[in-house]
């Protein structure tokens, strides 16, 4: 085999290679598409349905003591902010985001609520932690209120010296807080892993979210 007939063969095998092995990326048009038809379409409220079934089996095991908690995440768990992302394109734009969390009228997640329902029924002591920020509170407790989260023992929000911490070691430091303040925590409810890793998370309910991640 010659010189010439070795690099072409090299370089059609260098090809071939980086050609099949190269990740595919889907056209962003498309990509929002598909999200939106897994919202809309009824898939989103199926894969809930399942979680929250397989929830509440879970739960069902565990023997409630008069310290027992679960903790709440807010955005995307207990409400979702879905119609304000499909308005940015499911992008992100401050000023909206932060008009829409300060309206106070984010709607319910119908079947976490009905996790939180059943929670209560079993006289599980609920907690929301949130990565919202300490500016936030007021909106954020009249929205719950709102929503029908009526009953909590307490609301957590970033202070403004968490505010640069990585999610998972912001919830994690709270988590720890609340158990060395009696609370025994059985479970906690999130839309992102940074919400569920970490100590003293007891059962892990992971809520599925295909608008954005959290670090």
């Amino acid at each position: 085999m010659n010189r010439f007939i070795t690099l072409t063969f090299f370089l059609t095998l260098t090809l071939l290679l980086s050609s099949c092995c190269r990740e595919e990326l889907l056209n962003l048009t498309d990509a929002r598409e598909r999200v939106k038809q897994y919202y809309e379409g009824g898939q989103y409220d199926k894969e809930l349905d399942e979680i929250v079934f397989d929830a509440k089996t879970k739960f069902s095991t565990i023997e409630v003591k008069q310290n027992s908690a679960v903790i709440f995440d807010i955005d995307d768990t207990a409400l979702l902010n879905y119609e304000a992302s499909k308005r940015m394109g499911f992008g992100y734009v401050k000023n909206m985001v932060d008009e829409w969390v300060s309206g106070a009228e984010v709607p319910a997640i119908p079947r976490v609520k009905d996790l939180y329902d059943f929670l209560l029924n079993k006289n599980v002591k609920i907690i929301f932690l949130t990565g919202r920020f300490s500016d936030e509170y007021d909106y954020t407790y009249q929205n719950l209120i709102n929503e029908g989260f009526a009953i909590f023992d307490t609301l957590i929000v970033r202070r403004p010296e968490e505010q640069k911490l990585p999610a998972v070691e912001f919830k994690s430091n709270v988590r720890t807080a609340l158990t060395q303040q009696g609370y025994e925590i059985i479970g906690n409810v999130g839309d992102q892993w940074t919400d569920l890793d970490g100590p003293h998370s007891g059962i892990r309910i992971k809520i599925p979210n295909y608008l954005y991640q959290t670090k």
